[in-house]
């Protein structure tokens, strides 16, 4: 099931974070808190309100929103220990603890456990004494003009003084003046070391660490490093003048001996560790440590990762870092340049609107925001470094020119920033190529009577087959495949045959079960977009769900790889994506063979081939065919698109509408392209489905692959039934729906050609129905869509009903349909979100309408803001997803409804019913919800409002009484009414027997008015009037 993930800070780097975390599959959202415009309804990524000094409601609400991991960005929550708090709530949180992250909380710290472990690091004192301090300035035997605040100062509490006076001035400016308060408690000075600082980083699991490439961050606001610090107006990546032999020296002398110093002093570190070091005459010495990503340094850093982020921090927090080392971009540079504000450090202009930011995406350069807020719909500055602007080339030359010119594309009026980030390693780079060029020239002269290749024998090179790439191929992929080990199998590739325990892995008494697959003319689409990795996960989905549908569990996975000439990075980027795909299934990849055939293939294509073997006990095979019978459920679980099976057909489609690839897609979700939408994977339902399967429920399994649903479905079922399909009960994905309106294509061409939205059918017995769609519903989308029925002489073993209708209403377009007055018209269902605090009767009366074929709502979700009512309850058993907000973990009404607004979105949610939820609704709220937000009020407004209704109405002595549904606005019980039922009032009535009376007539018009609007009866006008319309007006 994918993840929901957490990212903590606003800055540039928390937006990289969140777009690396994004690119995972693994991942299905991240959240930021707080964010920046840049990381407002990104793709993936969207905005939290979400307290994050709270650690307590920031707990709670990860799990309520299910966020399985939390993402530190800045330095300043880790001093406080928000791992800490966090990781003992039971929410996984990335980075160290507080007392691992006194190593950046205090230099004074920091410089004596350095001095314990023989880390090497400038001479210096440390002093809670000014006078003592201006002493030390005065009296050391070495340049003692480095002066630090001790504590966090936000990367600016550094001061390199000129002179002596100088540095007693800032010590005073710190101790005394208080500069950056209580940071400034004690004070360190250190010896101004002379030589190249640079920023070397790892990821460390507490006892391993694995080094980041390194990179320079520039502290001076102008070019030529002149002018005051900031906090980094840029960065570069990696750094020419770290040799990889100085790397390993950084790697044992400081990063690894400080991640065991820290173990041994009982305080593993565990999270990304950053050495600021100077490179001097006399050796590496460390200026500082921070216990975060370095900003800029990450913006440069993660677009060089090329391993999954997610996967990377899982291993490090798992102790898998010795095993599962990242892997990095070897021949590609990457610089960032910081656009800030007018003024900056100093005081700076906010609210600045910011132009071109598109146009700069466009050019193939990545804008990460920092100080950014929309205003008006317009992205605006709101801090003093504002952008970043990264760019990621073959050379660091071609790296600074386009990051650079993406600079020159933004509109930022006074915008700050350099243009020679990178100038000392260029400079560098430019000495050693002239040195190398001297080199070159005499060893040319030396062998300029070489052989030339007409008077020696052929290489196998030459005519097309690289061996060495296939070996480096082979370097890559080795982890990867490592990193699908199971029991069983360890996955380790080299052998002439892999090898799998049987016995090891459980069973007792196995039937092997095999399938193979490719994934067809999808592969043309992914090699005219350039990609490649989620082929990985069609290859191994067509497979091992084949598998599956046998009842039986995947066990080891092996690829075959075909191309003319080998791309090693084009190969390594789809076995990467078969990798992660093993891990999805929970497979081995046990072996695999590239082939490079010249001549056989065009440049720049290749071909897939996958083979999967599973194993079942032998009484667990599929499909059960004796005891399959008339009258079972057949369930559908959703499909993620097209998935692998009929491109063909599609890319002629797209031939006859002359869209390309890159068009935007006029279907699938806002801002995607055409080949974004077709290469969506295919889903792999070994999760959701194995233990479904295990508990027997499951009569038969068709996985909906080539030949859609009148082929698959028949091969597990019994010749004398019939499959009877509903295509008004699952949700149809609107690629379905283009792909048969501008192909012309008939509903029979369909249903044999696609999946039609279902990726797996199950058969079940009615009695065991609704608890496996429960089951598949707390992890995927699912559906009871048809049943199997007697089939006569010369009948059709599928019938497919209402699937013109449901293919016209596929997809975001088509929200309501006329399903009130006749049963028989297919509709599309609402989805329908239920607000409660308590019982849930109302919710209940709901659910029964819902659940009726007719009926135009679909409840997704129940939301609680109290935990434990029965209302939940209610929910659960009919299948619903539920979710707890509680109001007393927030600290704003705004904050609360915020994330229940959240909730609703994560669902898809088009109609909201508040059923006895106690709780009065903020402004905002109720206007971006207008027209879409129903309640029921215990009286017939307008008389009665608000609380104690009963009670008003038999002090008016009145002698009718009702309920009232109506569109919420934000006066109190003051919206459009929709449907009202009478009641009368007896004169021996109390509050008591007249609420129970009414409660009865609530149970009859609340599912009346959320039908009327749901189905598009019902509709509210801009000028807040109800407005009924036609049967016909709704079809149109």
């Amino acid at each position: 099931m994918a993840e929901r993930v957490l990212v903590v800070g606003g800055g540039g780097r928390e937006h990289a974070l969140a777009w690396k975390l994004a690119q995972s599959p693994h991942i299905q959202q991240v959240l930021v808190a707080p964010g920046n415009a840049g990381t407002l309804d990104c793709g993936k990524i969207s905005n939290s309100e979400v307290s994050v000094s709270n650690h307590a409601i920031l707990a709670q609400f990860c799990k309520d929103h299910h966020v399985g991991l939390v993402v530190v960005g800045p330095e300043v929550p880790l001093a406080a220990g928000i791992v800490d708090d966090l990781m003992a709530a039971g929410v996984p949180c990335f980075g160290p603890s507080s007392k691992a992250a006194k190593l950046e909380a205090s230099k004074s710290f920091s410089k004596a456990f350095m001095e314990r472990h023989g880390i090497p690091t400038a001479r210096y004192g440390s002093f809670t004494d000014p006078e003592e301090a201006c002493g030390y300035i005065r009296s050391a035997d070495f340049p003692a003009l480095v002066v630090k605040a001790s504590g966090l100062a936000a990367g600016k509490g550094v001061i390199v003084a000129q002179d002596c006076e100088e540095a007693c001035r800032a010590v005073m400016d710190i101790m005394k003046d208080r500069a950056f308060g209580s940071a400034g408690d004690t004070v360190v000075v250190e010896e101004l070391l002379e030589g190249e600082e640079v920023s070397c980083l790892c990821f460390s699991d507490g006892s391993w660490v694995s080094p980041m490439p390194p990179a320079q961050d520039h502290k001076r606001l102008q070019d030529g490093d002149r002018g005051p610090n900031t906090g980094g107006m840029g960065a570069y990546c990696p750094t020419p003048q770290v040799s990889q032999e100085l790397l390993e020296q950084i790697r044992e002398l400081v990063l690894q001996k400080t991640v065991d110093g820290m173990k041994l002093e009982g305080t593993p570190y565990v999270g990304v560790l950053y050495a600021g070091l100077m490179l001097t005459q006399q050796g590496i010495k460390v200026l500082e440590f921070n216990c975060r990503f370095g900003d800029p340094e990450c913006q440069v850093l993660l677009p060089l990762l090329k391993s999954d982020l997610y996967e990377v921090i899982l291993n490090t927090m798992n102790g898998k870092l010795a095993s599962s080392a990242p892997e990095w971009h070897q021949d590609k540079s990457a610089v960032t340049v910081v656009m800030a504000s007018a003024g900056y450090p100093g005081a700076y202009s906010k609210g600045v609107a910011l132009t071109g930011l598109s146009q700069v995406e466009d050019m193939g350069i990545q804008v990460f925001h920092a100080g950014t807020a929309l205003k008006d719909k317009q992205v605006v500055s709101s801090g003093g470094r504002v952008l970043t602007v990264t760019a990621v080339r073959s050379s660091l030359e071609a790296a600074l020119q386009a990051a650079n010119q993406g600079v020159a594309a933004v509109g930022f009026p006074g915008a700050v920033f350099r243009r020679d980030i990178g100038h000392k390693a260029i400079a560098h780079l430019r000495q050693h190529r002239g040195a190398n060029h001297q080199t070159c020239a005499v060893t040319g002269a030396i062998h300029s009577n070489d052989l030339t290749v007409s008077d020696r024998g052929l290489t196998y090179k030459e005519s097309g087959v690289d061996i060495a790439a296939g070996n480096k191929l082979v370097d890559v992929i080795k982890p990867l495949a490592r990193a699908t080990s199971r029991p069983g199998c360890d996955a380790e590739l080299g052998g002439f045959a892999g090898l799998f325990d049987l016995k090891a892995a459980g069973f007792i008494d196995p039937i092997l079960v095999s399938g193979t697959d490719g994934v067809g003319t999808k592969l043309k689409i992914a090699q005219a977009c350039g990609q490649h990795g989620s082929l990985g996960q069609d290859l191994v989905a067509m497979c091992a769900n084949d598998v599956l549908a046998q009842g039986a569990e995947p066990l080891f996975f092996l690829d075959y790889f075909s191309c003319g000439n080998l791309d090693v990075d084009v190969a390594a980027a789809v076995v990467a994506g078969i990798a992660k795909a093993c891990e999805l299934a929970r497979c081995a990849l046990l072996g695999g063979e590239t082939a490079e055939m010249p001549g056989v293939y065009v440049p720049g294509e290749y071909d897939l081939a996958g083979f999967c073997v599973g194993a079942a006990e032998r009484g667990a095979l599929l499909p059960r065919l004796a005891d399959i019978a008339e009258g079972d459920i057949l369930i559908g679980v959703a499909s993620s698109g097209i998935h692998s099976n009929g491109f063909s057909l599609v890319r002629k489609v797209l031939e006859r509408t002359h869209l390309s690839y890159c068009s935007p897609a006029p279907f699938g979700n806002p801002g995607q392209t055409v080949g974004e939408v077709l290469l969506t994977p295919t889903k792999i339902y070994s999760r959701v489905l194995l233990p479904i399967l295990r508990s027997g429920a499951v009569k038969a399994c068709a996985h909906i692959t080539g030949g859609g649903l009148l082929e698959n479905i028949p091969r597990v079922v019994p010749q004398e039934l019939t499959v009877d399909l509903d295509a008004s009960r699952w949700s149809i994905p609107s690629v379905f729906s283009w792909l048969q309106k501008e192909g012309g294509l008939s509903d029979c061409e369909m249903t044999r050609t696609f999946n039609c939205g279902l990726g797996a059918v199950l058969v079940v017995a009615p009695a065991d129905a609704q608890r496996v769609l429960r089951q598949l519903r707390a992890q995927e989308e699912a559906w009871i869509v048809g049943t199997l029925a007697h089939k006569p002489p010369g009948a059709e073993s599928v019938v497919v009903r209402n699937l013109d209708h449901s293919l016209l209403n596929a997809g975001p377009a088509s929200k309501n349909g006329s399903c009130l007055s006749d049963s028989s018209i297919p509709h599309k269902r609402t989805k329908v979100g239920v607000l409660i605090s308590g019982t849930g009767t109302n919710l209940q009366a709901l659910i029964e309408q819902a659940k009726r074929p007719s009926s135009c709502a679909e409840i997704v979700v129940v939301i609680s803001n109290k935990p434990g009512v029965q209302g939940l309850k209610r929910a659960a058993l009919a299948g619903i997803q539920t979710r707890v907000v509680d109001h007393k973990l927030y600290g704003s009404r705004a904050e609360f409804d915020s994330t229940i607004d959240r909730v609703l979105e994560e669902f898809g949610v088009e109609l909201v019913c508040l059923a006895g939820f106690m709780r009065i609704l903020t402004g905002s709220f109720v206007n971006k919800w207008n027209s879409k937000l129903l309640n029921i009020h215990p009286s017939l407004l307008p008389s009665f409002k608000g609380v104690n209704a009963q009670k008003q109405a038999l002090q008016a002595g009145v002698r009718l009484s009702g309920c009232t549904v109506h569109f919420v606005a934000e006066e109190v019980d003051a919206g459009a009414i929709i449907v009202q039922e009478a009641v009368p009032v007896f004169s021996g009535d109390t509050e008591e027997s007249l609420a129970d009376r009414i409660k009865e007539a609530e149970h009859r018009a609340f599912p009346a008015a959320m039908e009327l609007v749901a189905s598009g009866a019902v509709q509210l006008s801009e000028d807040g009037r109800v407005v009924w319309r036609s049967k016909l007006q709704q079809e149109d």
